[in-house]
């Protein structure tokens, strides 16, 4: 079934999908992958904004369990904005080895798209958590949860991190992989909505999530507002470094990937390599 009201994909058809996306994006020029992946990076940014707005001071009202899913709800919305405007995310580009896998898209272009996207990405967060500091919303106690946030990521084992993000991306990617059998915007935003709820409220790691609120953490460190409102000790607050920036984006990066790649392109390109054997 693959058009009309209520209609949607089958597993086997997502992945011929699959493929086909892969083609297209392993063909996208730099400019266009520059630019699209910037724009990923801010909507991400944008969700983290928000899920820190909406959240900061809910857990002594509503207790943690329910502020988590709240959090996991609003952040959402971040992922929509990617698939539903047209945009290339580091982490939903997981899913392209499939392709590779297929034999219709070349490994050189997969990782030519990675490098590429992965920086937009970068660029794109770092802009978004500048517009935001430069903008003064942060002097408060929203900044203060947000320099926490970004203490406890930049302050995490990199061995945590690493699982951690394991067990992200195999959520993202298969949010993406749901959203391709909807075939209206209603369907992706519902396909969208559990699985990144349920990535966020279980406290797992997303890289380019990450990129945006440590490089926040790193601008407010400096804002004595936002410093005091977080009532962080001068360990906690002493691990908000480009070191810890670093100990944090790469396991989880690399995490990311594994989750990806590993569970989600690798396991359904086995399940239904045979129906792709015709894949161009």
């Amino acid at each position: 079934m693959t058009g009309g009201k209520n209609k949607m994909k089958t597993p086997a058809e997502l992945a011929k999908a699959a493929c086909a996306v892969s083609k297209v994006k392993g063909n996208l020029s730099v400019r266009q992958m520059m630019l699209m992946g910037i724009l990923a990076g801010a909507y991400i940014a944008f969700a983290g904004w928000l899920m820190t707005v909406v959240s900061h001071d809910m857990t002594q009202h509503f207790g943690s369990g329910f502020t988590r899913l709240v959090s996991g709800a609003v952040f959402s919305v971040g992922l929509m904005m990617v698939v539903i405007s047209g945009s290339e995310l580091f982490t939903g580009n997981c899913m392209m080895p499939l392709g590779h896998l297929a034999g219709c898209t070349p490994f050189k272009k997969i990782l030519r798209n990675w490098i590429w996207v992965y920086s937009a990405n970068l660029i794109g967060s770092i802009l978004i958590a500048a517009l935001i500091y430069f903008s003064g919303l942060a002097d408060n106690a929203v900044g203060g949860r947000a320099l926490q946030v970004a203490s406890g990521k930049m302050a995490l084992p990199m061995v945590q991190g690493f699982f951690r993000g394991i067990l992200c991306n195999w959520i993202v990617v298969l949010a993406v992989w749901m959203s391709m059998a909807a075939t209206d915007i209603i369907g992706k935003v519902w396909a969208i909505f559990f699985p990144i709820m349920t990535f966020v409220a279980a406290g797992f790691e997303h890289s380019v999530a990450n990129m945006y609120f440590m490089s926040l953490g790193l601008m407010l460190k400096g804002n004595t507002a936002a410093v005091t409102a977080a009532g962080l000790s001068d360990q906690a607050l002493g691990a908000v470094s480009l070191g810890g920036f670093f100990s944090n984006l790469i396991p989880v990066t690399l995490g990311n990937m594994v989750g990806g790649i590993l569970f989600v392109a690798v396991f359904y390109y086995f399940i239904f390599k045979d129906g792709l054997t015709d894949i161009e």
